[in-house]
């Protein structure tokens, strides 16, 4: 498996191009936070690069911590590093101490990028800091405590069903229209189908145009959810199924 805590420079796409490949068989990646919400480039890459399936996911308590060299005090940092969400995650403590914000591609690679300068910190966790010989100076310092991050491992291969399962897709519809989302969404309240999560990102077609993320209990061999994913079919522009996994 690969991600941002066991290879350090692996970005999103890099890990899911890795599946893609052949080179490893799953990946885990970042798709949703608590506090910022769904990762975008997590959602698009799915949509619009790569042809994976949704394995498993994983949710985690995210703490998130101050890593410096060794010996640096608060009144030595002028800059930190992180992730983009990372940065967000821990706005009040930056702005705060008057730090000045720098977007890395992982926490890990903000980590060695900070080594040997004492006025640099990096945000991320503990491994990162044991790593590159670094230190945590202050810990926790994310806005909120209630902070977990959802993962989910992406493999070529759906998971078979296991009797409490949910299924992700992602739709469009033909166009802008009252009641177009209301009536696709009516599919699963005619069948009794629970929908656990709902979220839309831009298409990248033009202001004003839309892909829904829905994910809903049941699974891909399911007769009902077959039959449910048929009439969205015709009844949007396009339509493609994430996945069917156990429920975490």
């Amino acid at each position: 498996m690969v991600g941002d805590e066991l290879i350090p420079y692996c970005t999103i796409p890099a890990v899911m191009e890795s599946v893609a490949n052949g080179e490893t068989s799953f990946g885990i990646i970042p798709i949703e936070n608590s506090i910022e919400g769904p990762v975008g480039i997590t959602l698009d890459s799915l949509a619009h690069k790569f042809d994976l399936k949704i394995y498993k996911e994983i949710i985690i308590p995210i703490n998130q911590n101050l890593i410096v060299n060794p010996g640096t005090k608060m009144e030595d940092i002028e800059d930190v590093y992180s992730h983009a969400q990372a940065i967000a995650q821990c706005q009040e403590f930056i702005s705060e101490h008057r730090i000045q914000p720098h977007y890395a591609v992982s926490t890990a690679r903000a980590s060695k990028d900070i080594v040997g300068f004492k006025n640099k910190a990096a945000i991320g966790n503990r491994v990162a800091a044991e790593l590159y010989g670094l230190e945590i100076l202050e810990a926790n310092i994310q806005d909120t405590d209630n902070n977990e991050t959802r993962f989910v491992v992406v493999s070529k291969e759906n998971h078979k069903p296991t009797g409490k399962d949910k299924t992700s897709i992602i739709f469009s519809i033909y166009e802008d229209r009252p009641g177009g989302l209301y009536n696709i969404l009516g599919i699963f309240q005619k069948d009794n189908i629970n929908l656990t999560k709902i979220e839309s990102r831009p298409s990248k077609k033009g202001l004003g145009k839309y892909l829904f993320f829905v994910d809903f209990n049941g699974h891909i061999e399911d007769k009902i959810i077959q039959d449910i994913l048929s009439e969205i079919d015709e009844n949007t522009y396009f339509l493609k199924v994430l996945g069917s996994y156990p429920e975490f």
